[in-house]
């Protein structure tokens, strides 16, 4: 199994964290919630703590929206 570290951990915490938010952002019948919920629990694994969870989240929406906020 790959395990990743430094960079590739960051890219990889940023891109389920875009990709969970991506999923939520999609209406009817292509959200796929299953996928939504494996990502979430695989990023939740992955934080250390409320704080980085905020920051990802943010970089997420910062991604998809281009709003922080």
């Amino acid at each position: 199994m790959v395990e990743f570290t430094g960079r590739d951990l960051h890219l990889v915490k940023k891109a389920l964290a875009i990709a969970v938010l991506a999923i939520e952002r999609q209406p009817g019948p292509f959200q796929s919630l299953s996928d939504q919920r494996d990502m979430k629990e695989l990023l939740d694994r992955l934080i250390d703590g409320d704080t980085e969870m905020a920051f990802y989240a943010r970089a997420a929406r910062i991604a998809v929206t281009g709003q922080p906020e």
